[in-house]
């Protein structure tokens, strides 16, 4: 019988090499840290250009304590890694010739693909890089691996739940057809598509990972859980559509990376493919988001507006497949997890503005 405890994924990769293409953003460098904990070696390949500190000087943010919290989240992980002993590389992975000197002098054994812009928000303002960032990137590599430029034995995508589009019931499973809507969900679409294809025809091994609402500490991608705290420090108002009834399953960062590496560790081989849904597997409303905000800032403003007709209807990502496949099974309800992030932003906000 398999072993698929978390305790045996490090003797499961200790003679893998894995590299984070895109790996410098929320999900890659947590991810990056959580692999060199475990013994494991790791590079980070990205080319700094979404959510960068160029973003955080020159971009739109009007409040000068916000950007100089966001830089300090991104300095803090670019320092976290290096302290950590994390090789990251300056590269643009739309350039295959810049991309294949790196798996020439690397030699990876599993690649993981995290490059996109990091919202539907920004993918539908600028949906030329949105297709850039996600599937040239993702051609490269997969034409790098299908060529042997390194001894890869497993391509990793990172989707997204975007993809399922409106939720017909109250949950979806990894077999529910998706639907994606918008250019964000149908690039993840297009490239969950284009990895199942060089899976088919060549052999690769492929892993697919659909999160969920993601939160988590040094998150600079405005997410509804990023931005519910920052207007709760800011005086502004938390905007509950349609009353805070939507729902999504909100998931912290910790347990969608220890799922990442159970699906690293635990998949079975070249010619396999798996999906996963990697989430909380528990839908929660949009007004119970809010109540935990209001538990960190009492005097909060909650502010009731019309659904906006565009959003799509969400609900539950079943996690059973990855329960029974890879032992996952995630730790962090949204009354503990999202609790400990919002404190941990407030202390961070307050170190920060009294400096």
């Amino acid at each position: 019988m398999t072993d698929l405890s978390y305790a045996a994924v490090p003797k499961k990769l200790e003679n893998d090499r894995v590299m984070l293409v895109g790996g410098a953003g929320f999900i890659g460098h947590h991810l990056a840290l959580e692999l060199r904990r475990l013994g494991i070696d790791v590079m980070v390949l990205d080319n700094l250009m979404v959510n960068s500190l160029v973003d955080s000087v020159y971009g739109a943010r009007t409040d000068p304590l916000e950007s100089r919290i966001y830089r300090h989240f991104l300095l803090t992980r670019f320092a976290m890694m290096k302290d950590a002993g994390i090789q990251l590389c300056n590269a643009d992975a739309r350039d295959p010739v810049e991309l294949m000197r790196w798996f020439h002098d690397y030699q990876p054994t599993k690649v993981v693909h995290l490059s996109a812009i990091a919202s539907a928000v920004q993918a539908r303002k600028d949906p030329g890089l949105c297709f850039d960032l996600q599937l040239i990137t993702l051609r490269n590599v997969l034409e790098l691996v299908r060529m042997e430029a390194a001894p890869v034995d497993l391509v990793m995508l990172m989707s997204s739940s975007t993809v399922y589009g409106d939720f017909e019931g109250d949950s979806v499973n990894e077999s529910t057809r998706p639907r994606p809507r918008g250019i964000y969900a149908n690039t993840k679409y297009m490239a969950e598509r284009l990895v199942r294809t060089y899976n088919h025809q060549h052999g690769i091994g492929t892993s697919i990972i659909r999160p969920s609402a993601l939160y988590g500490e040094r998150c600079v991608s405005r997410r509804v859980s990023q931005i519910f705290i920052e207007n709760a420090m800011t005086g502004k108002p938390l905007l509950l559509e349609g009353g805070g009834d939507g729902r999504l399953d909100f998931t912290y960062i910790d347990d969608l990376v220890q799922g990442i590496i159970r699906a690293l560790a635990f998949h079975p081989g070249k010619p396999a493919s798996q999906t996963f849904n990697i989430t909380r597997g528990s839908a929660r409303t949009i007004a119970e988001l809010a109540s935990v905000v209001q538990q960190v800032v009492p005097n909060v403003i909650l502010e009731e507006r019309p659904r906006a007709k565009d959003k799509p209807i969400r609900g539950t990502l079943s996690v059973e497949r990855a329960q029974t496949e890879l032992g996952f099974e995630p730790n962090w309800s949204l009354e503990d997890g999202y609790l400990r992030y919002c404190q941990w932003y407030k202390e961070t906000w307050d170190q920060l503005s009294n400096a």
